[in-house]
């Protein structure tokens, strides 16, 4: 069985984008929690002392979207990503996308799902153009290839987990969203396995002060 290394599940954006993963698409796992404390003290289960990182038989895979690669290599018939090639192609490329860039948002607003659904502020041009991106790609991707299923090539896929953190984001913070990408957010945040990581999101006891403040920032709740 694999085992999957992460973060605290209020906290760790990236580890939620693996778990979210291999919980649609019941691949069986031990899940392994591995507090973060801003200091390096998990070298032991990654090469690059971060997470998450996957142990297949020992073997490490860090990084979310290697891991997600490997799982896809690993279980061609799970429909890690869509079959048809071009589709296929752009969920690669918006992955791609999601995990190097939207530095502005990511910045200003950490994944923090223990607060509660702020009141928002103005955005500034960095992370309105982060924001508009986001939509963009909600909205042009699903138009193109969702047809009437809910998620951004109408069934599940990588896409939708590497984006999972974003919604969190903008559903936290308050950040208005054209009507198409707000229904696509709707739809991931009813997801079960995201209702499953909040529910264990919120019933954590850590707490980092410099994420916790920033409710002030966006008007509070």
């Amino acid at each position: 069985m694999y085992q999957l290394y992460i973060g605290n599940k209020n906290y760790s954006s990236w580890s939620l984008r693996p778990w979210l993963l291999m919980t649609h698409f019941k691949v069986a796992f031990e899940e392994i929690n591995v507090p973060l404390t801003g200091a390096s003290t998990h070298i032991a289960y990654s090469s690059n002392g971060l997470v998450p990182c996957l142990h297949d038989d020992g073997f490490q895979v860090w990084d979310t979207l290697a891991i997600a690669e490997f799982l896809h290599e690993s279980h061609p018939d799970k429909g890690f990503y869509p079959t048809d090639k071009h589709a296929r192609a752009r969920a690669r490329s918006i992955s791609a996308e999601m995990h190097s860039g939207f530095g502005a948002l990511r910045s200003a607003m950490p994944m923090n799902i223990k607060l509660p659904r702020l009141k928002g502020r103005p955005l500034t041009d960095a992370e309105a153009a982060d924001v508009a991106r986001i939509d963009e790609i909600f909205v042009t991707t699903r138009r193109e290839f969702a047809g009437d299923k809910p998620y951004l090539f109408g069934d599940f896929s990588v896409a939708d987990a590497m984006f999972s953190p974003v919604v969190w984001r903008l559903f936290t913070y308050n950040v208005p969203l054209s009507g198409e990408a707000q229904a696509y957010c709707d739809a991931m945040l009813a997801h079960p396995a995201m209702k499953a990581w909040a529910a264990a999101a919120i019933a954590e006891t850590t707490a980092f002060a410099h994420y916790d403040d920033v409710a002030d920032q966006f008007g509070g709740v």
